[in-house]
């Protein structure tokens, strides 16, 4: 079995955010990165489906060279090779792009990735990838098994959970708890040196979407209100707050 599973590269969710040049460009100085969360368990997952059935678990990144840090790491988990597309992330579509190039050249049977990246938050990639490559996508998956060439799940819908069947290849967004997070261990660490981490340029050319950046509002200050004052608090609710 042949798995690609597609990592971001994203700020620690305690860094502190700033925005240069006019609020137009994130603040990279002195941030901390992390692989997505959610990247996290797909590939945590596919290293236990490799595990159990063989294969090769191949690491891709879209994003410059100071992703090559999380990549490490990711290879020092169980990925057994990685590849970069040195170019920085602009939006879903150029993102998707790359990744489905990647894959068209080779014959994986399983795409993993994240249901969303936790800085944009987008959440369409997988299904992007999957249109562009014309195989079936579905997320988020919170259960993933292989059986032959099919694939069985369980994901997330409104208001429940859902058990679906599919036929591979797929692509398939995923979040807890298809798998635990794993902590590269001291072998792993010393093997990742020395495994193969392939950088490749881009095709097509990103789209910028966004025109500007904004903090969320600070915090306002607390009013305490005496529980036998219901009324006041709802009237406080209703015409100031506005939110009923």
């Amino acid at each position: 079995m042949k798995i690609l599973v597609c990592i971001t590269n994203v700020p620690d969710t305690t860094a502190k955010i700033s925005f240069i040049d006019g609020d137009t460009k994130f603040n990279k100085t002195g941030v901390q990165y992390i692989c997505g969360p959610y990247d996290d368990y797909a590939l945590s997952r596919a290293v236990e489906l490799k595990e159990q059935h063989g294969g090769t678990v191949t690491v891709l990144n879209v994003g410059e060279a100071e992703s090559e840090q999380v990549i490490r790491k990711c290879l020092a988990i169980g990925a057994d090779d990685a590849i970069r597309v040195n170019t920085e992330p602009t939006d879903s579509y150029f993102v998707a792009e790359q990744i489905a190039h990647i894959a068209s050249q080779e014959n994986y049977d399983l795409i993993l990735m994240g249901r969303e990246s936790i800085d944009f938050n987008s959440g369409v990639v997988h299904g992007l990838v999957g249109e562009m490559l014309g195989i079936p996508s579905l997320s988020p998956v919170m259960k993933l098994e292989i059986d032959g060439g099919v694939a069985k799940m369980t994901r997330e819908i409104e208001g429940g959970k859902e058990d679906v069947e599919a036929s591979l290849p797929l692509v398939l967004g995923c979040q807890e708890p298809i798998a635990e997070w794993k902590i590269p261990n001291m072998r792993g660490i010393m093997s990742a040196r020395t495994k193969p981490l392939k950088v490749v340029e881009p095709v097509g050319s990103g789209l910028t979407i966004t025109e500007k950046y904004a903090l969320p509002a600070p915090k306002g200050a607390v009013k305490m209100i005496p529980a036998e004052e219901a009324e006041k608090l709802i009237d406080l609710l209703k015409n100031e707050a506005k939110v009923l």
